[in-house]
């Protein structure tokens, strides 16, 4: 009887698999992947959505610019995996919720390689639709560049001539994720690994909770990317950002960065795009020209001795009293974000 009990599952477990179960099912009902296109001439982006089943998003206007230069065009009935995927993910959601109901040890660590298994292939499987898409071109198309190859980011950005690209887990992604990261705690436990926790294990429940709640919004992260002086040119002005001190930044809600050389050339961006959907903006700290901070909560000094590279004349802090002490010297005073008029 003791043998048989050593093989049961926690309760814990059966909940962490359930939840895996639940997640999994509502995957196959939402985009899986996003990759999200930024040019000039489309100040909106453009998207593509990534389903189990399915392309959304604007496929019939990239479908129109991949025929200029040469890519084919996106029809979900040339992939085989939008037939078979949601039958996999459905059958992945059934081996968990049996798991937790049947919970025997041997099923967790069963379920658990073979969906790491399936998550290794999958992202193998797209790479290469990607590498696919992206070099094999039309030479007679109308628009040819030299070696040039247009293959999307398998996860974060890449510069594809006019266009920004990014590719991101979308919110069936990052269920995914939350779901192997459960899975993997069933594991930990069932093998002994919080062993040290049991009398904790709330505490231990919570902490997943919390680390599923950041792996999901992590997904799309608005926090600042660091500003590379002599090599990143700000998206407004177009000059080269040679003074880290006047830095600024937006990210938008897709989690692109838009970079500026001064407070001006952000502000002028931000008035000019207003549809462009705004997620963070910084700017650099004066002081501390490395350190990114919220413009809401930063300090700021306007003086015409403040000598910015477009003249903007505006230094930004992100503590008060340096701020005030700048300020001082100026003989002026401290602004916030709100009274700072550009």
């Amino acid at each position: 009887m003791d043998k048989v009990n050593e093989q049961k599952i926690s309760n814990l477990s059966r909940i962490l698999l359930f939840l895996s179960s639940v997640f999994l099912v509502i995957s196959i009902f939402v985009p899986l992947w996003r990759i999200d296109l930024d040019a000039p001439q489309y100040p909106e982006g453009l998207q593509l959505l990534i389903y189990t089943y399915k392309l959304g998003g604007n496929v019939e206007i990239i479908n129109g610019l991949n025929h200029y230069i040469g890519m084919k065009t996106l029809h979900a009935d040339d992939f085989i995996e939008f037939t078979v995927l949601p039958y996999i993910i459905g059958a992945f959601a059934l081996f968990a919720l049996i798991t937790a109901l049947i919970g025997k040890k041997k099923l967790v660590y069963i379920l658990f390689i073979a969906f790491a298994l399936f998550g290794v292939l999958s992202m193998i499987d797209f790479y290469r639709w990607e590498y696919d898409y992206g070099h094999n071109l039309d030479p007679n198309a109308a628009i040819v560049v030299p070696g040039m190859a247009y293959q999307p980011p398998l996860i974060g950005f890449k510069q594809l001539l006019n266009f920004g690209a990014f590719s991101i887990p979308s919110y069936g992604g990052c269920l995914f994720i939350i779901c192997g990261v459960f899975m993997l705690a069933a594991v930990s436990i069932e093998a002994g690994w919080f062993s040290k926790f049991k009398k904790q294990k709330p505490v231990v429940s919570i902490l997943l909770s919390l680390l599923s709640i950041a792996l999901l919004t992590s997904c799309v992260s608005t926090e600042p990317q660091a500003i590379k002086l002599n090599i990143d040119n700000c998206d407004y002005c177009k000059m080269s950002i040679a003074d880290g001190r006047f830095g600024t930044e937006v990210i938008t809600k897709k989690g692109r960065a838009y970079k500026f050389d001064d407070i001006s050339c952000l502000h002028g961006y931000i008035t000019e795009n207003k549809q462009v959907p705004i997620g963070a903006m910084y700017v650099a700290d004066f002081a501390t020209p490395t350190l990114l901070t919220p413009v809401e909560t930063a300090f700021y000094v306007k003086h015409a001795d403040v000598k910015s590279p477009m003249g903007g004349n505006v230094a930004a802090f992100s503590d008060k009293a340096k701020a005030e002490e700048y300020a001082k010297k100026l003989n002026t005073s401290v602004l916030d974000w709100k009274s700072l008029n550009l």
